[in-house]
């Protein structure tokens, strides 16, 4: 069953998926730890540690919608980290998915990941979760809710306001640090660690 609701508040999108199913190629994972991020300061989600605080660029133009796509970054030169696009078009906005649980495809993401990596932690943080299901810049844009796209959402069974949920700051981000927008399923033992970005000098804003 396809995703719905996906266009709205960050906050809002990022709690309805986790749960959710994620198809990528050969691999199925469940969604278990999200960030969301909002958009420029003149839009209706402010939020300076996202890609598109300072407007629309070549990289970025995904984050304004319209929703339901996927945008992948490099990150560090070589962490591919997938996001899904949630403003209607021309808003920014967009959640990042940090860590899921394999459902379908483990020995192709063992494969990927290497023998070291855990069992249960084998697809938890953004960059081994891009590395995980084989996500490359080229993906970006696709549409998660087209059934024929190589990278497709389905709901989950994790229902929202179900008091599985919790949520606290996001990870390594240095503007509006303490910003609450970081969600995971509480009993998941692929949620990733808490690290507070060392550059991180004054509480940031909260507005959003």
């Amino acid at each position: 069953m396809k995703i719905a609701g996906l266009t709205g508040h960050p906050v809002e999108v990022a709690r309805l998926l986790l749960g959710a199913e994620l198809r990528a190629f050969d691999v199925r994972v469940r969604i278990v730890e999200v960030e969301a991020y909002g958009g420029p300061e003149d839009g209706p989600w402010p939020d300076p540690a996202a890609h598109s605080y300072r407007g629309l660029t070549v990289r970025n133009s995904v984050m304004f919608g319209p929703a339901g796509r996927l945008y992948v970054y490099l990150s560090y030169g070589m962490h591919m980290c997938i996001n899904v696009s949630c403003g209607p078009e021309g808003e920014a906005a967009a959640v990042l998915l940090r860590a899921a649980e394999v459902i379908d495809g483990d020995d192709v993401v063992r494969a990927r990941r290497g023998p070291r990596a855990s069992a249960t932690r084998v697809a938890t943080g953004p960059g081994n979760l891009g590395q995980a299901l084989g996500i490359t810049l080229g993906d970006n844009g696709t549409n998660l809710l087209d059934a024929v796209s190589p990278v497709t959402l389905n709901a989950g069974a994790l229902a929202p306001g179900s008091g599985e949920i919790e949520s606290g700051p996001r990870v390594g981000v240095s503007a509006a640090a303490d910003r609450p927008w970081r969600f995971w399923v509480t009993d998941s033992p692929s949620v990733s660690a808490y690290r507070r970005s060392p550059r991180v000098t004054e509480r940031g804003p909260t507005r959003g």
